[in-house]
Order: C-alpha cells, then sequence, then structure tokens
C-alpha cells in the first residue's frame, strides 16, 4: 500500500517525551508562583517605588524561562535516545519481515532480554515464520508429489498411444481397456486434487449434520466392497450433530471407510465404525484389522501419495490422497484428526468435530 510520507515512530516519542517534560517544567513553575510569590508583601524599598515582589516575580520569570529551554533541550535530547532504545527491537523485526517477504522463511530473530512486549511480538512471529515455512515446505512436496503422480498415467497412455500408432496389428480391445484404465486413475487424481483445494479455502456452506447417517451412508455404500473381500463392518454410536458442509464430511467418512477396507487382512478382516459424543465435540471413529504399523509409519499416513503398509486389495489402488483429503476436511471443520495403532494389528482412525445443539439453527 502506497502511504503519504510521515513522522517516524521515534521522531513521534520524542515530541511526546519532550513537551510532557516541558508540559511538567511549566506545571512546577505555575505551582511555585501561586503558592509561594503571590502570599510575598508588597513592600517598597528605595527611590522610585521599586517593590519587592514585582522584582522577585522578574527574576522568577527570567529563571523559569532558562529552566524551560533547558527542559526542552533536555527532553529532545533524552527523548531521542530514550526512543532509540526503546524501538530498537522493531528493527530486528523489520528486517526478518521483509526477508520473509522475498521469500526466506528460514530466517528467525530470537531477541534476547526477559519477556516484554517486544519480546513477545518477536517470539510469535518466529512462529509464524516457522509454521509458514513448514506449510510451504508441505505445499511444494505436495505439489512435486502431484506433478509426478499425473505425469505418470500421461507418459503410459503416451506409450500405449506411440505403441498403438507404430503396430497397427496389436490387439485394440487391450489397448483401449488399458487407456481406460490409465484415464481413469488420472481423473480421479485430478478429482481428488480439486477437493484438496476446495476444503483448504473453506469454501463451502456450513449446514447442521449428523455424523452417524454419514457413516451408515458409507458402509451402505461399500458394503458390497467390503463383502467382495471378506471384510466384516460393524457400525453402532449415537447421533452426533456437527457444523459443515454435508459432501465434504460424506467423502471424509467415505475415504475412512474405503482405507479401512483396503488396509485389512485379506481374510476374514473386520472394522468398526462408531460415533460417540462428548461434553463439547462429537466423534466418528474407524477402526480396522490389519498387519501392523509402527508409530513412526502412522505419523506418515496422513501426507500426499503415503501409504501405510501393501494394499490387500490392489483391485482399489486409489490415488494416493485418501488419508490427506480426511486430514484437509477435518482441519477445514475445526476438527482434530488422531491415528493410533492396534497392538495385534489395523489402525484405529479418530475425527473429533464442534458438536452443535440439536435444536441450532442452520
Amino acid at each position: 500500500m502506497d502511504r503519504a510520507p510521515g513522522l517516524s515512530v521515534r521522531l513521534k516519542l520524542t515530541l511526546s517525551y519532550a513537551g510532557f517534560l516541558l508540559l511538567a517544567g511549566v506545571l512546577m513553575v505555575a505551582a511555585v508562583w501561586v503558592f509561594l510569590l503571590r502570599d510575598l508583601p508588597e513592600v517598597k524599598a528605595g527611590v522610585g517605588g521599586l517593590q519587592v515582589r514585582s522584582q522577585l516575580a522578574i527574576n522568577f520569570a527570567s529563571g523559569a524561562a532558562g529552566v524551560m529551554a533547558f527542559l526542552l533541550v533536555f527532553g529532545l535530547l533524552g527523548g531521542w535516545i530514550l526512543a532509540g532504545r526503546m524501538l530498537a527491537p522493531l528493527t530486528s523485526v523489520t528486517d526478518a519481515t521483509r526477508m520473509a517477504a522475498t521469500g526466506s522463511l528460514s530466517h528467525r530473530i530470537r531477541l534476547p532480554g526477559r519477556k516484554d512486549e517486544f519480546r513477545e511480538l518477536a517470539d510469535a512471529f518466529d512462529t509464524m515464520l516457522a509454521q509458514l515455512e513448514v506449510h510451504v515446505a508441505e505445499q511444494q512436496r505436495f505439489a512435486a508429489n502431484a506433478s509426478h503422480e499425473l505425469r505418470t498415467p500421461l507418459a503410459i497412455s503416451k506409450a500405449l498411444l506411440d505403441v498403438a500408432r507404430t503396430d497397427p496389428n496389436r490387439d485394440t480391445g487391450e489397448l483401449i481397456d488399458r487407456l481406460h484404465a490409465v484415464t481413469t486413475r488420472a481423473i480421479d487424481l485430478t478429482e481428488a486434487l480439486l477437493l484438496v483445494s476446495r476444503a483448504e479455502q473453506g469454501s463451502f456452506t456450513r449446514e447442521r449434520v449428523d455424523l452417524s447417517l454419514l457413516a451408515e451412508e458409507a458402509t451402505e455404500t461399500l458394503l458390497p466392497f467390503a463383502e467382495k473381500h471378506g471384510v466384516t463392518i460393524e457400525t453402532s454410536g449415537d447421533i452426533t450433530l456437527t457444523s459443515g458442509s454435508p459432501a465434504l464430511l460424506l467423502q471424509l467418512t467415505m475415504n475412512l471407510v474405503h482405507n479401512a477396507i483396503v488396509h485389512n487382512l485379506p481374510e476374514q478382516g473386520t472394522m468398526w465404525v462408531h460415533t460417540s459424543v462428548r461434553p463439547k465435540t462429537v466423534v466418528l471413529t474407524v477402526e480396522n484389522t490389519g498387519e501392523q504399523i509402527t508409530p513412526q509409519r502412522v505419523s506418515t499416513l496422513t501426507e500426499p501419495f503415503q501409504r501405510g503398509t501393501e494394499r490387500i486389495h490392489t483391485d482399489h489402488a486409489g490415488v494416493g490422497l485418501g488419508l490427506a483429503i480426511v486430514k484437509t476436511i477435518t482441519h477445514a471443520h475445526d476438527g482434530t484428526l488422531t491415528l493410533t495403532p492396534r497392538p495385534v494389528g489395523g489402525l484405529r482412525i479418530t475425527v473429533e468435530l464442534p458438536a452443535t445443539a440439536p435444536h441450532a439453527d442452520r
């Protein structure tokens, strides 16, 4: 923003300090005059009728003028020095801000000294820079992974088309099937990326949503897929009302249920979907059997294009954004996502969202 030039904060503080000091001096002189000199008797002394009181008043005024001049100079000089020392920490904050504006987020102020307003500002700014650095790194990693994931199906499609062009006698049916599968994966990945972007921007209308109904809908939709792979789904819970986007929260629930089916035991797997109510939040829990996962590996599962184990059911490979989408949608709804490995194998995922009163207006 372009602004007209003005006085610096240091100069304003200097003038304020000098003005306050000068005003205090004037008030002190006035107090001396009112409470001391006005009570002196007017006694004539010598030829010409010179009054003692008048002479004292003149002398006092001359001395007071000198004192005022001294206070003004002292106030300006002292105020300038004091203001400079007080505002010195802001220089470090300004320098760090300018460096951040150029794209350098690794710089930290680390202002020394005991805690005060300036150090709180510097510490808050350092925290913001650290969070921005992490966020930018995640975005860059996400963009690189997305580019790689999108380039793979496009490269495969190009290779298939090159083969078809150089070998006219090749079976077109097989070629069309492979192109269809590759194109479908590219479309799924693009839609997932758009869904992540939409959730991150928070561009959705909030409505009252019952997570228990969404869980029921998701399990019913994916029940044939679960039965096909021998996974039993058990559902339970209470009415869990929250505020958010029904479409996004349904996508979240679908991703959790789908993930629990895909990463399950090859035979006789089980998964549990449960909803519950806490004093100020509602909770959706999806738990499944499966291979054992280390806590270190669990901490990476919500990153884009990360997978916990080799997929047991490879006929529905997905695009590697399932739990990343769940994390994004959860945060967009002011919620908390928790992943916990089960001691006997599998994973327990909990989504906790702010509760909405049963009779609250939409």
